[in-house]
């Protein structure tokens, strides 16, 4: 209540619309993409639908409760999509004016494969959106077009989009493979019967991989939409969400300490003749000096003395009596550039110097960790209320999905056995990419896990539902990049 209290009403009713919006993208993510979760329990008649929505949807919103506990691995991935300074530097207006744009791509992309019934990716769409103002953001930019972009971590998060629908197609026909030879049941392979339930060992194991599938798309999508906030909060209101001012003075003492750390490593390494220097960088054929550089994320220093300037600049920042709350709000956001600039140099010096001795590397990234808390963090009602947009929206809105996955992916119908693999498949890949901090897509997955298994048992592949799903897949990025670049740029026109 504070906080609504110091803001200007035109601030806070953007601020309130920003977050009605982004709830509402985690709802229809809900009802979108979560459909794949309950469609084989659906269809096979393990659980009836009501059930089984309101099942799926309590265990997306544990799911991404589970994600607070894990470090927001995923969340930032997304925001560090952006140089996020470039809704700060870009002026109020034109921050709002991306915000907004990436979010109604976001929502427009997602309502409209919905009604087509088309298992599209609401994490493609999200990635497209983002990628979208950041490349408009960056025309006529000093730095170049694209500077409005993390390559770096673009690049990262599109081979993981891109990976695991094959990985899920892979393991799909595999595990199916197997099933057929070690488990003989005739029913367990044959087309699902419609007017019965599966057999009580068969349908417990469809329940329980619909639940894992269920809690992996909380713990990953879930993080998806706490990014997307967080991006909305510190381009609204930098001042009070740059850092995390919960933070006591006993957090910052151990990340002055980590710095020290480094820097006592770094010095090591100089010692030992593991050094180059790079006074300046090139970047899309200019000489760029890393003191000026902010936009480019290629630009970073990876000599010792640059490094460890760095590093000394943020201790001199976090040398504070008291936690980070008592940095004046108009600092924040400088603070907060300072710790990322820090922090990514590190990786880049690590990353470079690939000679290091091993104790200096492991040095370099335990000791990242303290410093990343300062900034990669979320406020307790922001995870809450994805949870809450998360699991209302599994409840409603399944069943053109469903049918789409129980019935048009393969020439027949869906069987047990395949229902059990690509749930398995999809919870596992899943699961695994929140280990690696990879933002994956649900919807890919578990379509590419039961086109492998549908593949494996030789029912054959629809050709003309997979040319929709893949027609789906190929034009979800650039279609919501371009709509989100458009439509920032006719907010710039409205702005200007």
């Amino acid at each position: 209540m504070e906080l609504a209290a110091d803001l200007e009403t035109s601030t806070l009713v953007l601020l309130v619309i920003g977050l009605l919006i982004a709830f509402g993208f985690e709802f229809i993510n809900g009802f979108h993409d979560t459909a794949n979760a309950v469609a084989t329990v659906i269809y096979t008649r393990s659980l009836r639908p009501a059930h089984a929505v309101v099942w799926s949807g309590l265990w997306n919103a544990a799911g991404v409760v589970h994600a607070t506990t894990t470090g927001l691995v995923v969340a930032f991935s997304i925001v560090h999509l952006l140089p996020v300074d470039l809704l700060v530097s870009a002026g109020g207006a034109a921050g709002l004016a991306m915000v907004f744009s990436l979010l109604l791509a976001a929502v427009i992309w997602n309502l409209g494969t919905w009604l087509l019934g088309l298992p599209a990716s609401s994490s493609h769409t999200l990635i497209g959106s983002v990628l979208g103002v950041g490349l408009a953001a960056s025309v006529g930019s000093p730095a170049g077009l694209g500077a409005g972009v993390n390559w770096g971590k673009a690049s990262q998060v599109l081979l993981s989009l891109v990976v695991s629908p094959l990985l899920g197609f892979a393991c799909g026909a595999l595990f199916l493979w197997l099933a057929r030879r070690l488990v003989r049941r005739a029913d367990l392979h044959a087309p699902a019967p419609t007017d019965k339930t599966p057999p009580a060992g068969v349908r417990a194991l469809l329940v329980l991989s619909c639940t894992g599938v269920s809690f992996a798309h909380g713990s990953n999508d879930g993080q998806k939409g706490i990014g997307l906030i967080m991006l909305i909060l510190m381009g609204i209101l930098p001042a009070t969400y740059a850092l995390n001012t919960g933070v006591g003075p006993e957090m910052v003492h151990e990340a002055v300490a980590a710095i020290d750390r480094m820097d006592a490593a770094v010095s090591e390494a100089e010692a030992l003749g593991h050094t180059e220097t790079v006074d300046q960088v090139t970047h899309g054929g200019a000489h760029v000096d890393w003191r000026h550089v902010r936009l480019v994320p290629d630009a970073r220093p990876t000599d010792s003395d640059a490094l460890r300037q760095l590093l000394r600049g943020v201790r001199t920042a976090l040398t504070i009596q008291g936690g980070l709350a008592v940095i004046p709000p108009a600092d924040r956001w400088s603070v907060r550039a300072s710790i990322l600039r820090a922090r990514q140099a590190v990786l880049d010096y690590d990353a470079h110097h690939v000679d290091l001795p091993t104790h200096i590397q492991a040095t370099l990234r335990a000791d990242l960790e303290p410093l990343t808390r300062l900034t990669e963090y979320a406020p307790t009602w922001v995870p809450l209320g994805v949870a809450l947009a998360l699991g209302i929206g599994t409840m409603i809105g399944w069943k053109r999905i469903v049918v789409t996955v129980g019935e048009k992916i393969g020439k027949t119908p869906m069987s047990y056995a395949q229902g059990s693999t690509a749930q398995i498949v999809t919870a596992g890949t899943i699961l695994l990419a929140d280990v690696s901090g990879a933002p994956v897509s649900t919807t890919h997955i578990l379509s590419s896990s039961v086109a492998g298994s549908m593949t494996a048992a030789g029912s054959g592949l629809d050709a003309s539902t997979m040319k929709h799903i893949a027609l789906a897949w190929v034009l979800t990025l650039p279609a919501s990049m371009l709509l989100s670049a458009v439509l920032y740029m006719i907010a710039q026109t409205f702005l200007s």
